[in-house]
């Protein structure tokens, strides 16, 4: 049996394609508002108006305004995969890991300064930051809980406690660097890496740059 068949995804329908093209449609036009006018300020109607579909259209991608945020929330999480992913046999130990990490993070951010300023707004104020998984948080710490596994970082340490605590430092710092002027946007990634060097004292003894 050729292999193949059962690997290969089948093929997407025409029909399909056009539930997926009118969700990005949605989604595009609801984050592009949420940039000019803000989160609280932009209705469901405003966002089918500008995806050019009915307002009862929205509901069948999106059962509330708050799953926008959701999406968006979904897309970070695969672009952070990703940057993992393709430099992933460049960075075999773990500080090089989280170093990476960092700056997957700061580069995610920086490439849409305004849209990420936007939705973090919407993101606080809908709640998400005590209601949402803490995905970043466990990539942090699978990757300390593979250092501590390796002797490359203190076993004293607790993965799950590091991988909060570098979450949310990160969070903090992402917070700053969003309410910055825009001739001050450039040092996420410098300040993300500093911090990361920091707590890297504590879990290698030695700092490593």
């Amino acid at each position: 049996m050729d292999s193949r068949a059962t690997t290969t995804p089948p093929p997407v329908g025409r029909r399909e394609r056009n539930k997926q093209r009118v969700r990005e449609r949605l989604f595009l036009s609801a984050v592009e508002l949420f940039v000019e006018k803000g989160y609280d300020h932009t209705s469901i109607d405003e966002i089918a108006e500008r995806a050019d579909v009915a307002r009862g259209t929205f509901f069948n991608y999106f059962q509330r305004k708050e799953d926008i945020i959701t999406a968006w929330g979904e897309r970070r999480r695969a672009a952070l995969v990703t940057g993992l992913d393709e430099d992933s046999v460049l960075t075999p130990d773990s500080v090089a890991r989280l170093q990476q990490c960092m700056a997957v993070l700061a580069r995610i951010n920086q490439e849409e300064p305004q849209l990420t300023t936007a939705m973090l707004t919407a993101w606080v104020k809908a709640g998400r930051p005590i209601l949402e998984e803490p995905y970043v948080a466990e990539v942090f710490a699978r990757i300390v809980d593979s250092g501590v596994r390796q002797g490359e970082l203190n076993p004293g340490v607790s993965p799950i406690v590091v991988g909060n605590v570098l979450r949310d430092v990160y969070l903090g710092a992402l917070y700053r660097w969003a309410n910055r002027s825009s001739e001050t946007t450039g040092s996420l990634a410098g300040e993300l890496q500093q911090i990361l060097r920091l707590l890297l004292d504590g879990m290698t003894g030695t700092t490593k740059s």
